[in-house]
């Protein structure tokens, strides 16, 4: 149903030059998200798929072409206009984690809500103490980011993404830094999340990762090559109980 459409880009072209040679990064790109999917995007080094990333999070504007998010049209913002809609509706989740290393993970938290004019401090402490528990980090609230693992890090990341209740969540390879067990963790997070009525669009080059989405885009050239369901998509929380029962087992 068309009120399902969360994003739809419309023939979306973007170039850059590069010395006296003109990259096209973006060949009339369309595509239609709905609210509540799971999109991995996935593509070769050089493909379109951080140029489409950086123009769904509103840090970049097509040379043509439309975008529209939630109903507002992206596309004829000014950038004041555009940092306003990136901070209500957005979360950003980034390989390196971006966290502040001289801040607990709760004060990393409450970032995004130091500019949000709406919230008071009581309640910014609130939020950022539920989104912590929705990542099953609320224990570590006030421990030091040199003192969480990468896998605990990038959870207090995505806790960090989504306190603002952003209607997406934009992932640039979440995992990049982390072996795969820790992988399934963050996995395990996102599908939850997702169940729980976020849109969520990752990039990823790991075809296993792309498993847990539920939709997988490739780019090759700046044009889409395949756009389709994710079969035999894979759960995360039962791979994990999997392994966890597999080790009692063997204890």
């Amino acid at each position: 149903m068309a009120t399902d459409v969360l994003i739809r880009l419309s023939d979306i072209a973007k170039n850059y030059s590069m010395g006296t040679s003109v990259v096209h990064a973006l060949r009339g790109v369309s595509l239609a998200i709905a609210k509540g999917e799971f999109i991995a995007v996935m593509g070769a080094s050089g493909s379109g798929k951080s140029t489409l990333m950086n123009i769904l999070g509103c840090l970049d504007v097509p040379d043509t072409g439309e975008y529209v998010i939630d109903g507002e049209e992206a596309w004829k913002l000014t950038p004041n206009r555009l940092a306003a809609l990136r901070n209500r509706k957005m979360g950003f989740v980034f390989q390196a984690f971006n966290l502040l290393p001289r801040t607990t993970a709760l004060e990393n938290v409450e970032l995004p809500l130091l500019y949000n004019r709406t919230v008071g401090a009581r309640d910014t402490r609130r939020k950022s103490l539920d989104a912590l528990e929705r990542v099953g980090l609320r224990d570590r609230a006030y421990h030091f980011s040199s003192q969480l693992s990468g896998g605990q890090q990038q959870r207090v990341a995505i806790a960090r993404a989504i306190v603002n209740d952003p209607v997406i969540v934009l992932a640039d390879e979440p995992t990049g830094n982390l072996d795969s067990q820790i992988s399934v963790d963050i996995m395990a997070v996102f599908q939850r999340l997702n169940r729980n009525g976020i849109t969520i669009i990752m990039v990823t080059h790991e075809q296993d990762i792309a498993q847990y989405a539920s939709r997988r885009i490739t780019f090759r050239d700046g044009t889409v090559i395949t756009d389709e369901p994710v079969a035999a998509r894979r759960n995360a929380e039962a791979e994990l109980a999997g392994r966890s029962i597999g080790g009692q087992g063997g204890a």
